[in-house]
C-alpha cells in the first residue's frame, strides 16, 4: 500500500477569507471547499499531512513600515523596490540603521532572479486570526486527527530580513537564523517516508511555486520527483501574477511532476 502524504502550503485565513489582508481570488473556493472534501473522501488514505504557515510580524522587510520615501511616506502594498530604488533613494530603511542591510537584501533578490523586493499588505501576523488556518480545513484536519494521527504544522517567515514564500528555504538565508536555511527535516520525510506527496496550497504564484521548486531541486533523483503530485484545482494565483502560476506549473510539468486534481487524486 502506497504511503500518502498531504502537504499543504499556507491555507491561512489572510489568503483564503475574501475579508483577509492578502486575499487570493479563488483560494476560499480552493482550501473551504474542494480540499476538506477530498481529505474526508481519503481520509484512511493519507498517512501524514504538512501544513506550512506563513508567520510574520508587523515590522517586516516585505510590509510597508520598514520603508519610507524622502517625505516619510510608507509605499503602498504591491509597490516593487528595486536595487536603484534603494540606491537613489527613492526608497530607504525607516530605521537608517537597517540600510545597509535592506540594501544588501535586495542585491541578494537581484542576483538570485526570483523576485523583486514587493511590499504586501501586513499578514499572517503571528497572533493573529489571519494567521490561523481556515475554519473549514481546520476542522477537517481535526477530524483527520481522529485516527491519533497529527498534522506535521510547518512555521515559515518570522525573520524580518526576509521573504520566506518557499517551506523549504527563505528567498535570502540568514546564516545566523537556522529557521532560514533549507528544511532538511521535512525534505527527508517526503523522500524517505513517503511514496506519494500531493501538493496544494496558496498560492500558485508564490508560496506553492517556490516550495514546489525547492521540493523539486533537492529531491535530486527523478524517481524522487516522480512521487510529487500537483492538486491544481487547489491552488489560486495572486491577482496579477497569473503568469508566474502559467509558468510555474508548465516548469513543473516538464521536470516530472505529476498533475490532478481534488475529485481525481487516487481516485
Amino acid at each position: 500500500m502506497n504511503r500518502v502524504h498531504l502537504l499543504v502550503i499556507d491555507p491561512q485565513n489572510d489568503f483564503c477569507d475574501p475579508k483577509g489582508s492578502l486575499f487570493v481570488g479563488g483560494a476560499d473556493t480552493d482550501m473551504k471547499d474542494r480540499l476538506p472534501k477530498m481529505i474526508r473522501r481519503l481520509k484512511g488514505k493519507i498517512e501524514d499531512i504538512h501544513v506550512t504557515l506563513d508567520s510574520h510580524h508587523l515590522v517586516h522587510i516585505a510590509h510597508p513600515i520598514f520603508w519610507k520615501d524622502s517625505k516619510g511616506n510608507h509605499p503602498n502594498p504591491f509597490t516593487l523596490i528595486s536595487v536603484s530604488d534603494v540606491e537613489k533613494g527613492v526608497w530607504t530603511t525607516t530605521q537608517p540603521s537597517m540600510y545597509q542591510r535592506g540594501l544588501a537584501y535586495v542585491k541578494a533578490l537581484e542576483k538570485n532572479g526570483r523576485y523583486v523586493l514587493c511590499i504586501w499588505p501586513p499578514h499572517c501576523l503571528i497572533g493573529s486570526n489571519g494567521h490561523n488556518v481556515v475554519p473549514e480545513l481546520f476542522e477537517t484536519l481535526k477530524e483527520w486527527e481522529q485516527e491519533f494521527a497529527m498534522v506535521n504544522f510547518v512555521t515559515k517567515g518570522s525573520n524580518l530580513f526576509t521573504e520566506h514564500y518557499s517551506a523549504i528555504v527563505a528567498d535570502v538565508v540568514d546564516p545566523s537564523d537556522p529557521g532560514t536555511q533549507i528544511n532538511t527535516s521535512l525534505i527527508n520525510t517526503l523522500v524517505n517516508d513517503a511514496d506519494i506527496v500531493a501538493l496544494c496550497g496558496e498560492a500558485s504564484s508564490h508560496c506553492v511555486a517556490n516550495t514546489v521548486r525547492d521540493i523539486v531541486n533537492n529531491f535530486g533523483d527523478k524517481k524522487y520527483v516522480n512521487k510529487l503530485v500537483l492538486l491544481t484545482d487547489a491552488m489560486s494565483a495572486v491577482t496579477g501574477f497569473e503568469s508566474l502560476s502559467t509558468q510555474f506549473l508548465s516548469d513543473m510539468k516538464t521536470a516530472g511532476v505529476q498533475m490532478s486534481t481534488t475529485t481525481d487524486f487516487l481516485k
